[in-house]
């Protein structure tokens, strides 16, 4: 039995007895699987599970806690595979599992396999995750590490608890970044000196190098048509720098579904028709949002809380960056998605505001249809400068010295929100003080396990749940238990990171139960059936460590 299922157990009881008062007042009191959701006692003599339900309604109910509490442990006493029902305190009810109905949960998560922990408990949702975003004009370096790892990480586990998620990345490849970007490769490809305002680092002769060899011609076409050479090495270092960002972000295991250009936010419609940037004024204008002062289009974005209307359109007829965002949303919003998620860097505060003020002048609710996470930099100590880029810390040169499984984890396990500093020494140990290590451990033990098990003889052809009394695996499957409760609030909260503390707790229970039980047994003994059901508690473990690794972006080796 899960916490999820004994809750809602909990519930339907809680119903039957407000449905039992017969009062009017009470026929509108519903209890719900959140109402009676239980947790695991500090204490374990208190038994497996706790609610506190009673509490929480006796006063809309007119009750005594502690008379309701008795009552809803009475008839929970009866659930099947519940043991004992006992009351504590002012109206805490206790709940004990019988043996049997606790080791089922082994059983369960084998014969599940990869599906245990998944749900449909965010089914229905159509959500666009936008995250990393940087412009393709240089390397991906460490600012850009964390929101790619947590931005995967969350569309993973928004995917696991049943949502239909796009991971999507915007190219910002219109503007006068990439002009500059332009004329530092044109430079570097025809050996000019840089331009003053150049992008620095030896990656932008290595692009001029790259274009120089794919366009023999250029020093020629450059003589005859400067504009058209620019043109061309633009293009084609602009080509040469989104596919390294590409490949950096699949060695570091980070996949998007949509790689969108803002060109096409630029270009005209179909038939002739308007841009979608200059379309996306009229469609403003259209919910009433729209005014023209100055010789400038403006939208009254201050309606939905932000701190100042902003300018779509200057007096010059020239876009501004406002403009690209709001078409960028109305985009999202055409291709169906109904929660539109951002995930951005520290220095992107402002972008709230706005984006939600976007979102609101669009007509959709921005209490719901948008969402905008700003996560905070982080600082590896040890980390050296690009000798290719200089000035920044390439993510290529990150995952050569800590490799992907490390630096995601590690980068998954904190808050969005909570600026983290790293010790690239311990990222990369290999002992029980780096968390990584830890957990992946734990889970090669598990294959270690089952290799030796194979060995002696030991198969699952037996399982009998109620031998899996000992206190380190009534404490195992009871984490084994919380397993799909913790990924589906991971995903209603948007937090990766409680996936990565929840595998650490059962590494944790697991190193213990290995240190207390055998599954191979001693010298000569027999193999009995405790041995068998112990193997499969084994690989349970095992599966819940592979399905909330895999959920991270981090491997589950079977040996380390």
């Amino acid at each position: 039995m899960t916490p999820q299922e004994l809750a809602h157990a909990l519930a339907q009881i809680l119903n039957d007895i407000i449905a039992a008062r017969g009062d009017d007042a009470a026929q509108e009191i519903v209890a719900t699987e959140a109402d009676t959701a239980v947790e695991r006692p500090r204490n374990r003599e208190h038994g497996d599970w706790a609610s506190n339900a009673a509490m929480k309604f006796a006063k809309r109910l007119g009750l005594n806690p502690r008379d309701l509490a008795t009552d809803i442990a009475a008839r929970a006493a009866e659930i099947e595979g519940v043991a004992t029902a006992d009351v504590a305190g002012p109206g805490f009810i206790n709940i004990t599992l019988d043996a049997a109905s606790a080791g089922e949960t082994a059983r369960r998560v084998v014969e599940q396999g990869e599906n245990y922990g998944r749900s449909d408990t965010l089914a229905g949702q159509n959500i666009n995750l936008e995250f990393v975003s940087a412009n393709p004009t240089g390397p991906l370096h460490m600012g850009h590490t964390r929101w790619a790892a947590l931005g995967d990480s969350t569309a993973r586990v928004l995917r696991a608890a049943g949502a239909k998620v796009t991971s999507e990345y915007y190219i910002n490849d219109a503007g006068a970044q990439m002009e500059k970007f332009g004329r530092s490769v044109l430079a570097a490809a025809l050996g000019e000196p840089a331009p003053e305002d150049a992008y620095p680092g030896a990656y932008v002769q290595e692009l001029g190098r790259q274009i120089r060899e794919q366009i023999p011609n250029l020093p020629e076409i450059a003589q005859q048509d400067r504009a058209a050479a620019l043109e061309q090495a633009q293009e084609l270092g602009y080509a040469l720098q989104l596919a390294e960002i590409k490949d950096s972000l699949e060695r570091f295991n980070v996949h998007f579904d949509v790689y969108f250009s803002e060109r096409t936010l630029h270009a005209p419609g179909a038939n002739g028709g308007l841009s979608p940037i200059a379309a996306a004024v009229d469609r403003l204008r259209e919910q009433g949002h729209v005014y023209e002062e100055d010789g400038a289009i403006w939208v009254r974005t201050t309606d939905f809380g932000d701190d100042k209307d902003r300018v779509f359109t200057r007096g010059n007829g020239i876009y501004t960056y406002f403009a690209a965002d709001a078409a960028y949303y109305l985009s999202k919003k055409d291709r169906g998605f109904g929660e539109k998620i951002y995930l951005l860097g520290a220095d992107h505060h402002g972008y709230i505001g706005r984006l939600t003020a976007i979102a609101g002048a669009a007509g959709d609710d921005t209490e719901k249809d948008i969402s905008v996470l700003i996560g905070q930099l982080v600082n590896l100590n040890g980390a050296k400068l690009s000798k290719r880029a200089g000035n920044i810390i390439e993510l290529n040169d990150l995952l050569e010295w800590l490799g992907s499984d490390a630096l995601r984890y590690w980068l998954a396990r904190y808050p969005a929100d909570s600026p983290l500093a790293l010790d690239g020494e311990k990222v990369r140990s290999r002992s029980n003080d780096n968390p990584v290590f830890y957990v992946q451990y734990a889970h090669a033990r598990t294959c270690a396990v089952d290799r030796n098990a194979e060995a002696a003889g030991v198969d699952r052809s037996v399982f009998v749940p109620e031998l899996l009394t000992h206190e380190t695996e009534t404490e195992m499957l009871g984490k084994l238990q919380q397993y799909p409760g913790i990924v589906a609030g991971a995903a209603e909260l948007r937090e990766p990171h409680r996936i990565a503390r929840f595998l650490e707790e059962l590494a944790a229970s697991y190193h213990r139960w290995y240190d207390n039980c055998r599954v191979i047994p001693l010298g000569d003994a027999p193999v009995e059936d405790l041995h068998r059901t112990r193997l499969w508690l084994n690989d349970a473990a095992g599966q819940v460590l592979r399905n909330g690794l895999d959920l991270l972006g981090v491997s589950a080796p079977e040996r380390l």
